[in-house]
């Protein structure tokens, strides 16, 4: 059974300093919240962490945003206010994370050499 193939959507935002990514939910909800202030972060965000990636671009290792690392980029070390700054100018990326399919126990069954 196929695993871990899931549609993961981020916001990446390209930094002075670093590369930020945020997580969202929905891409339609995204678009909306930009249109309309209204809709709270909690519903367009997919956890409320922002991540850097060492200036490796999108695709770099994920590690949490350090409060000197938001400070340095954003001005502020407010979450609330830096998320708002990467969902409003940052990429959306869309794609879906590759199937991992494989044996789960290979000491059982037909599977098992030397039988």
């Amino acid at each position: 059974m196929p695993r871990a193939n899931d549609l993961a959507t981020k916001v990446f935002y390209k930094g002075e300093s670093d590369d930020f990514v945020v997580f969202v939910d929905d891409v339609e909800i995204l678009k909306k919240w930009r249109i309309d202030r209204s809709i709270p972060l909690a519903d367009v965000l997919n956890g409320w962490k922002i991540f850097v990636t060492h200036s490796h671009g999108a695709q770099g290792v994920l590690d949490t945003a350090s409060n000197a690392a938001l400070e340095n980029e954003f001005g502020t070390k407010k979450e609330d206010e830096c998320m708002v700054k990467i969902l409003e100018g940052g990429e959306l990326q869309t794609n879906t994370n590759r199937e991992r399919e494989g044996s789960k126990n290979d000491s059982k069954g037909p599977m098992a050499i030397g039988r």
